[in-house]
C-alpha cells in the first residue's frame, strides 16, 4: 500500500526490516543499552554483525524518545537509526515518547541527508504498546512532519505480521483518507 503525501511516498509492507535493500537508513526499536535482543533489534543486530553492537556501545544508554545513528555494518543500508519507544503503562506520557520516536528519527536521517527510511512498529512487542494505538501516534506523527522534510522522499513502515499490516492499513485511512 503506497500514498504520496507532500512529494513524500508513504509505503506499508510486509517484511523484515533487516532485509531493506532499497532503503538508505532502517531504524531499530532499540533497548537503551543499544544491545542485541529480540524482535526488531535482534534482527537487526543478527543482519548487521557484531561491528554494531561495538559501534553502538558508545552511545548507550539511550532515553526513551531519543535517536542515534551508526552505520549499517554487513546490512544494506548506510545507516541505522536506533530509537528507544516507551514501555506501555510504565514511560508516561507514552505517546508523546513514541511520538518523538518518530520525529527524532527524522531529524536525524534529514541531518544526515538521507532519502529514504524505514520504521517498524516501534514499543509494540514486548513493550506492549497496543498496535492500533501505537500506528495512530506513528501516522499522525509522520503526517505533521513530512511536509517539513527536505530529503527525505520515502518512508516505509515494515511489518512483521499479517494482523499488523491489516492493522496499519485500518489506521492508515482513518488518519490519510
Amino acid at each position: 500500500m503506497k500514498k504520496d503525501i507532500s512529494g513524500v511516498a508513504l509505503e506499508i509492507t510486509l517484511g523484515n526490516i533487516a532485509s531493506q535493500t532499497t532503503i538508505s537508513a532502517i531504524v531499530n526499536a532499540a533497548n537503551a543499552q543499544l544491545q542485541s535482543g529480540g524482535g526488531v533489534a535482534g534482527a537487526i543486530h543478527r543482519a548487521a554483525g557484531p561491528g554494531l553492537e561495538e559501534e553502538c556501545r558508545s552511545y548507550a544508554p539511550i532515553q526513551p524518545g531519543q535517536a542515534v545513528v551508526t552505520s549499517a555494518h554487513n546490512l544494506p543500508n548506510k545507516y541505522v537509526i536506533h530509537v528507544l519507544g516507551p514501555v506501555y503503562g510504565k514511560d508516561i506520557p507514552a505517546d508523546k515518547l513514541l511520538s518523538d520516536c518518530y520525529k527524532n528519527a527524522l531529524v536525524v536521517a534529514e541531518n544526515h541527508k538521507v532519502d529514504s527510511i524505514a520504521f517498524p512498529a516501534i514499543s509494540t512487542g514486548i513493550f506492549g504498546y497496543p498496535v492500533a494505538d501505537a500506528a495512530r501516534v506513528a501516522f499522525s506523527t509522520l503526517q505533521v512532519y513530512i511536509p517539513r522534510l527536505k530529503h527525505i522522499t520515502k518512508i516505509k513502515i515494515v511489518l512483521f505480521s499479517e494482523t499488523d499490516l491489516t492493522t496499519h492499513k485500518d489506521v492508515f485511512h482513518e488518519i490519510f483518507d
